[in-house]
């Protein structure tokens, strides 16, 4: 426990050093912070269409159900594990518009990849080049349907 908390509070606000976003200490603490949230959400509102990765998650349902389950949520976030919802992605979206969920936007018949996530790559494939950045951009795309992009990426 010790070591956890030295490793927890490492970050510098001044220099903004410590655990990088990403790290597996950070993706290990995601998950073992959360579970209390997943028990809450499964056990105690009984959702089978949870899902979540990290600190992103989504519940699929009907929306006055939702807007309900998402208050619920946030006071046993505020109350519990002393978090808050983000203000403007924690909203409630209809699926016809796809399901925005870790870089990908998914419709009942195709997923494409976000644009936000497209852009940001393109960005830093200008300034920084090498086949390694690509390839595993194109495992990455491989799970959409992006052959256009991958296409000309590939050229």
């Amino acid at each position: 426990m010790r070591l956890l908390k030295e490793i927890a509070g490492s970050f510098n606000k001044e220099t903004k050093t410590g655990i990088p976003i990403g790290n597996l200490t950070s993706q290990l603490f995601a998950n073992v912070f959360l579970n209390q949230m997943d028990q809450f959400i499964k056990r105690e509102l009984k959702q089978k269409h949870f899902i979540r990765y990290m600190d992103d998650f989504l519940i699929l349902g009907e929306k006055k159900e939702l807007r309900c389950l998402k208050e619920k949520i946030r006071d046993y976030l505020r109350s519990n594990l002393k978090l808050e919802l983000h203000p403007k992605k924690a909203d409630i979206f209809p699926s016809s518009k796809g399901v925005d969920f870790l870089g990908y936007v998914t419709f009942k018949n195709h997923v494409l990849l976000r644009k936000s996530t497209v852009k940001r790559f393109l960005k830093k494939t200008r300034k920084i080049e090498g086949k390694e950045r690509i390839n595993s951009w194109l495992a990455y795309a491989k799970h959409a349907d992006a052959f256009g992009l991958t296409k000309r990426l590939k050229l």
